[in-house]
């Protein structure tokens, strides 16, 4: 029935879902249109918001374009690319090519987002080199680990109210990981999602006469030719030394951000480790370098698009439109049904702020307030933005460029089956948050 359901959802994706640069246009639009019918603010105002908003966030934008970037270096080493191979090996069909790249994507996610949409999108490329599979459906299970990303390790909003001085904190105080990341009832549902995620993308996966397969000769990387070494600049571009002396310090540096310091992860922390990793194991700044510029290819649509993304959000939040949607949902909400709604509406809202941060700065006044007065449980209703906000990332394609820039897919290529994931998980995830 799923291969059946996924058909036209595959059909209408391709049809009418435009190129993610287009959907940010539409975005914008929307949410200017929506600020100023709904909350009477004036077309300049408006303008202002967008304007003044369009540069935020450059550092993320930057990370993001990292995170893209030393992931690739560091798996384009031989070591990685060994070690890759020898794990799609594991997988002797395609059907278990699908369920293997969801696993792993959604193991990786939870551990950190970051790391996830690389390593998820890094393995289909592997698998596809090894095993005749639809290229498509298996792009779209790496993205799909994506989906529980906001309940794992690196979880933005249970982290934030779970450190002293939190925006919240006088509201709610400091409510620890034990109640939130490692409660019953999340852990039950990642639990559920990792059985039920890689099942669904298996029973996808459509019939010979209705896959596309992707030719492995066109994701090999272009093999390393050997360099005569002829002037004194060229053997410091092909010194191990050089690449050594300053690789082992940065790794040094991370041993005692974890081990002595007690750091944690961060996006920050990945890139840095990600890109001293990879200086290590190329072992050559020339090799690095080669890397680097295959790397660097498919980073235009970050570069060109997250500004556009800052300029929405600035608009939801500093209009009010973000808050007047989350009050919508919770008006009739009771103090059972409070998760649930709390849910839906940080889905909705995740469509025009794609930030989790972002999303709890925006929701939070409003749902705390609303739990206090219905008697709800404070670390649910976080957990249920939380949710929500990773959720409708199967809709929005802003999360999956990234993905999409590593594998050489565009977003119509793999939403139609994340579409189908969308409805499943939904479901799950709700009645989660609602009865356990």
């Amino acid at each position: 029935m799923l291969k059946f359901l996924s058909r036209p959802a595959v059909k209408l994706v391709e049809r009418y879902l435009p190129d993610p640069y287009i959907f940010v246009l539409l975005l914008t639009l929307v949410a200017a249109v929506a600020a100023i019918a709904v909350e009477r603010q004036t077309p300049l105002e408006v303008l202002r918001f967008w304007g003044d908003g369009f540069w935020n966030l450059l550092t993320f934008s930057m990370q993001m374009l990292l995170v893209l970037i030393t992931g690739f270096m560091l798996a384009n080493t031989p070591p990685v690319k060994r070690a890759l191979s020898g794990l799609a090996s594991k997988a002797k069909n395609a059907g278990g090519a699908i369920v293997l790249v969801t696993v792993v994507s959604l193991v990786a996610s939870w551990i950190n987002w970051g790391f996830g949409l690389v390593v998820g999108a890094l393995f289909a490329k592997e698998l596809a080199r090894q095993v005749r599979v639809d290229y498509r459906l298996l792009v779209a299970s790496a993205y799909s680990g994506f989906l529980i990303w906001h309940a794992g390790l690196a979880g933005s909003i249970p982290l934030t109210i779970a450190t002293e001085g939190h925006f919240t904190v006088e509201q709610i105080g400091v409510i620890p990981t034990s109640e939130t990341i490692f409660s019953w009832f999340n852990l039950a549902i990642v639990g559920v999602l990792l059985i039920s995620v890689p099942l669904v993308n298996r029973l996808m996966l459509p019939s010979e006469d209705e896959s596309v397969y992707v030719d492995p000769a066109l994701l090999e990387e272009d093999q390393e030719t050997r360099v005569r070494i002829t002037r004194p600049a060229e053997r410091l571009e092909n010194s191990r030394a050089l690449a050594w002396l300053v690789g082992i310090p940065g790794l040094l540096f991370l041993l005692d951000h974890f081990v002595l310091r007690g750091g944690g992860l961060n996006l920050n922390v990945i890139n840095f480790l990600f890109l001293f990793l990879a200086i290590v194991l190329h072992q050559t700044p020339r090799r690095l370098l080669a890397s680097l510029q295959e790397a660097i290819k498919g980073g235009a649509g970050i570069v060109i698009q997250f500004p556009f993304y800052a300029g929405i959000m600035a608009i939801m939040v500093q209009s009010g439109l973000a808050q007047t949607l989350s009050e919508a949902f919770v008006s009739f909400a009771s103090a059972e049904t409070l998760p649930f709604w709390s849910f839906i509406s940080a889905g909705v809202v995740n469509l025009f702020v794609p930030s989790g941060g972002g999303q709890w700065a925006v929701q939070a006044p409003v749902m705390l307030p609303a739990a206090a007065a219905l008697g709800a449980d404070v670390p649910r209703i976080a957990m249920a933005v939380a949710w929500g906000d990773a959720w409708t990332n199967l809709l929005q394609p802003f999360w999956a460029l990234p993905v999409l820039a590593i594998a050489g897919l565009k977003a119509k290529d793999i939403m139609g089956y994340c579409l189908i994931q969308l409805f499943i998980s939904g479901a799950i995830i709700a009645l989660g948050l609602t009865f356990l």
